[in-house]
């Protein structure tokens, strides 16, 4: 109260609470010029699938999924900045105070756009444009002042640790009295109590002794609990409601309730990943570490909504087979055993949150390689971003802005398609551990998430050049996918080393001019194609990304991008410059019908 009453003081000084068009907003908001600078080059897509054949259960559920959604939204939030969830509010404040000029509207868009406070600029730096601190690469689920050193050196003297402080979803903490008696607090809940005591006993543990210069790990149950305490509640509602109509999505839900509570996900993967349901689908929880700047072993929030449509699933199933041959051509010598029948569907997106929040094309989960082994994993393919004809118009214009005139036609949907679905099944297939049994993101840390992105676009690319020589795909379909293949390596400005996709994208498209398969134009930076050296290229680098997996070395993951990271003015930022002047929107702002949007 005692800030919001000298923040209305400062409004009424600068005459900003009296005044029909708001003067200038207190010191750390971005000038009006730089918001719009952000806001012009971006594009909205509202996603509105129909609903109107859902069934009351079904209408019921998704009134609580959707409930559940937003509390995982502010989780994401708070997991990104600490400052996050305080100044959306100060910011909301002061837009009713102002009665929503276009000002503060467009801060509020701002902060929907890049979910907090910090932007992505046109040259890709990243800034606050809220009054926070600076983005720290351990963002809010390490201490803000925490390097990566500090941590790793308090591994390297605490080696029994190490699985307590590297657990993705838990946030790590200095031992300070503070931080143990709030955890501590949290704990006194009966049922968290129970579920982690032997947390609460080594955190009285370290109470006798408080060291901040010490880290512990709060699991996100214990972390968020009070948030996830709601979302549990949302998830057992929409449980009830669907129960009679859909009894394996309610078991589902009521698994995945008590997973976040006992910040244990088997239960839920194996019910999510088996169950077949109805109408609905919902990723629920902590998967994805690509917020995590400082280890890369975070997993953030996320929470995506899903219509299913049941006779396009069923049809896609039919035709992804064989996945065992699939494995066993690939170029490495550790093959493992994989389930033929993998869970896939082809989904309209209802509504996404936190980390699913965009335009996500597809998923493949879970991460966990036991869970896989033990249950697969279940894709979800994203119809309604997929197929979007504006975000296709997009990348075609891109497409002819790099390319040379007889490639032009080359690129399609129906290419992408197949990309992207193939892009998902390679993340099952391949290296998940690596020589020593570690799981991957155990073994290369900050690397990890680049290299197995690189890996599914390959075997993507791998597999589908062997579809097309068993005659499963046409010659016009392959020249597609070929061509999404280089399309997805395109960059319009150079990317920062904390960006795992724009990172590995790089470094494909340097080792493709290196063989030759692509080549630029000295003169203009536009790009020509041999397609015959396509195989070949594919074949080459994805057995290098194999063979680093597999190695588990972070340092030579990292020489690895390193090598293969050139950007140069002459070619890279003429062609991005290209890019960026033919593609119109930087940004996509996604809406959604099912949240009155």
């Amino acid at each position: 109260m005692r800030y919001a009453f000298a923040f209305v003081l400062g409004l009424s000084a600068s005459g900003l609470a009296a005044a029909d068009e708001p003067g200038p907003l207190p010191s750390g908001y971005w000038p009006e010029s730089k918001v719009a600078e952000i806001l012009g080059k971006t594009q909205e897509i509202r996603l509105a699938p129909d609903l109107s054949g859902l069934g009351d259960g079904d209408e019921a559920a998704v009134a609580s999924l959707l409930r559940a959604g937003e509390v995982m939204q502010r989780l994401y939030e708070d997991a990104r900045h600490h400052q996050a969830l305080e100044t959306h509010r100060r910011l909301v404040w002061l837009d009713r105070t102002l009665k929503s000029p276009k000002r503060t509207k467009d801060l509020l868009d701002l902060y929907r756009l890049f979910q907090g406070p910090i932007a992505s600029t046109l040259t890709n730096s990243r800034e606050a444009f809220l009054p926070v601190d600076a983005q720290v690469p351990g963002r809010n689920v390490y201490p803000a002042d925490a390097m990566a050193e500090e941590v790793k050196a308090f591994l390297s003297d605490h080696p029994g640790r190490r699985a307590e402080i590297l657990a993705e979803r838990s946030v790590v903490r200095r031992a300070s009295r503070e931080n143990l008696e709030r955890d501590l607090q949290t704990l006194e809940d009966g049922a968290l109590g129970t579920l982690h005591r032997d947390l609460k006993a080594r955190l009285q543990g370290l109470r006798k002794n408080p060291d901040p210069k010490a880290f512990y790990a709060a699991p996100y149950a214990v972390a968020y609990g009070p948030e996830l305490r709601q979302v549990f509640g949302h998830l057992l509602d929409a449980a009830g409601r669907v129960e009679e109509s859909d009894p394996e999505f309610a078991a589902y839900l009521r698994n995945r309730a008590r997973d976040l509570l006992s910040n244990d996900y088997e239960s839920g993967d194996a019910s999510w990943v088996t169950g077949r349901f109805g109408r609905l689908n919902a990723q629920i929880g902590a998967y994805e570490t690509y917020d995590d700047a400082l280890l890369g072993v975070k997993a953030f929030p996320s929470f995506s909504l899903l219509l299913k449509d049941a006779g396009a699933t069923e049809a896609l199933r039919k035709d992804l087979g064989g996945l065992q041959a699939v494995e066993d051509a690939l170029p490495y010598d550790h093959h493992k055993r994989v389930r033929e029948e993998i869970s896939v569907g082809i989904y309209d997106v209802i509504a996404d949150f936190g980390q699913a929040r965009g335009t996500n094309t597809a998923t493949i989960l879970p991460n966990d390689p036991t869970h896989s082994r033990k249950y697969g994993r279940t894709i979800l393919l994203r119809r309604n971003v997929m197929e979007n004809s504006e975000l296709f118009a997009a990348d075609l214009r891109i497409w002819k802005a790099a390319v040379a005139a007889p490639f032009a036609a080359d690129l399609a949907p129906a290419g992408n398609f197949r990309r992207t679905l193939w892009h998902e099944v390679g993340h099952y297939l391949g290296v998940d551990r690596d020589k020593a049994g570690r799981p991957l993101d155990a073994a290369l840390g900050d690397q990890a998430d680049a290299l197995e992105e690189m890996k599914a676009d390959l075997v993507s690319l791998f597999t589908l050049h062997r579809m097309a020589k068993s005659g499963a795909i046409d010659a016009g379909l392959l020249r597609a996918v070929q061509a999404g293949g280089i399309r997805r390596t395109l960059q319009n400005v150079k990317p920062r080393k904390d960006q795992p996709y724009q990172t590995m994208q790089l470094a494909q498209f340097n080792y493709f001019l290196d063989r030759k398969l692509i080549a630029a134009d000295p003169v203009t930076a536009r790009l020509s194609i041999d397609y015959a050296r396509y195989e070949a290229t594919v074949t080459a680098l994805l057995r290098e990304v194999l063979a680093v997996q597999y190695e588990g070395d972070r340092d030579a993951a990292a020489a690895f991008f390193e090598a293969w990271g050139a950007w140069t003015p002459g070619l890279h930022e003429a062609l991005a410059a290209r890019i960026r002047d033919a593609q119109g929107a930087r940004f996509r702002l996604v809406r959604y019908a099912a949240l009155g949007e």
